[in-house]
């Protein structure tokens, strides 16, 4: 074995334990009929989980409220976030106390968010809707057609402030040069935003965009704190229907499909995101 083989060969094994064998076990069991109530070793059945979840009207719904969540969560983060970032680069004063102020929500348990709001946005109990009622407004958070949003707007509260630090980060990292000879050449705010600012900023704000993605793909406490999927399947996310069917279900092997499926999804994103990424940076 060679020395760069034998530095490697803690981390590889290390890593070999920690992830390839959950890995290998999981796709393991969505090749079986595997349920956590059945005794006895477990049938070997193939694709027929993958074909059964693919086909499953609940799964894609569940897909499609997970996509509605983290397209609405994420632009909207997008958008507040490059704002505050834009306005906290210009800030003079208290710099260090603002920015620490405005990172704290990052700091508490989804699932603890998931239940503070749960209870604030009540249509019954909550102080938010009693205090809209008293100014004529009638707004039900968690209703049918409102609970989805009412979430991605929590988990934009929560994570705001982490689109806000890279981005900070990107815009301080711009080289000053190309803002003097705009501003030497006379161009307004919004055109050099436009076009200086902005696409210096484009390698910072892709790989913002595509790590709030993946983790608000992953939302699953928001949904257990709040509404437990309902009402009815408006707010049953993937995550949320792949706990479901294997955890209160017990049908392992078909909640293994899901999450191979869902993992396919994710890894044909990144690489799509990626490429644009070195398109952008190449120009």
């Amino acid at each position: 074995m060679t020395f760069r083989w034998a530095m490697l060969a803690p981390v590889l094994t290390i890593t070999g334990v920690a992830v390839g064998f959950p890995l290998g076990y999981a796709l393991y069991l969505s090749l079986t009929d595997y349920r956590l109530t059945s005794r006895g070793a477990p049938d070997f059945v193939g694709l027929d989980n993958y074909f059964f979840v693919l086909t499953d009207p609940r799964m894609w719904n569940a897909f499609s409220n997970t996509a509605i969540y983290v397209i609405v969560a994420v632009a909207l983060q997008t958008v507040l976030g490059l704002a505050i970032a834009l306005a906290l680069q210009k800030q003079k004063w208290a710099r260090d106390l603002t920015r620490a102020m405005l990172l704290a929500p990052m700091f508490i348990t989804p699932i603890a968010v998931g239940l503070t709001f749960r209870f604030l946005l009540n249509d019954q109990l909550g102080a938010i809707p009693a205090a809209l009622r008293t100014i004529g407004i009638s707004y039900d958070f968690f209703g049918p057609s409102n609970a989805l949003v009412t979430l991605a707007f929590i988990d934009v509260w929560q994570w705001t402030p982490f689109m806000v630090l890279l981005l900070l980060a990107g815009l301080e990292s711009i080289p000053r040069q190309p803002l003097e000879a705009a501003r030497v050449d006379g161009a307004s705010a919004w055109y050099t935003f436009r076009r200086v600012v902005l696409p210096l900023l484009t390698p910072v704000l892709t790989v913002a965009i595509l790590l709030r993605s993946l983790d608000a793909l992953k939302v699953f406490e928001y949904v257990y704190a709040t509404t437990r999927g309902g009402p009815g399947t408006a707010t049953e996310t993937i995550q949320y229907f792949t706990y479901q069917t294997g955890i209160q279900f017990f049908r392992l092997g078909e909640a293994s499909a899901v999450a191979f499926v869902l993992l396919a999804i994710v890894m044909t994103l990144i690489v799509i995101l990626f490429r644009r990424l070195q398109r952008s940076a190449a120009r």
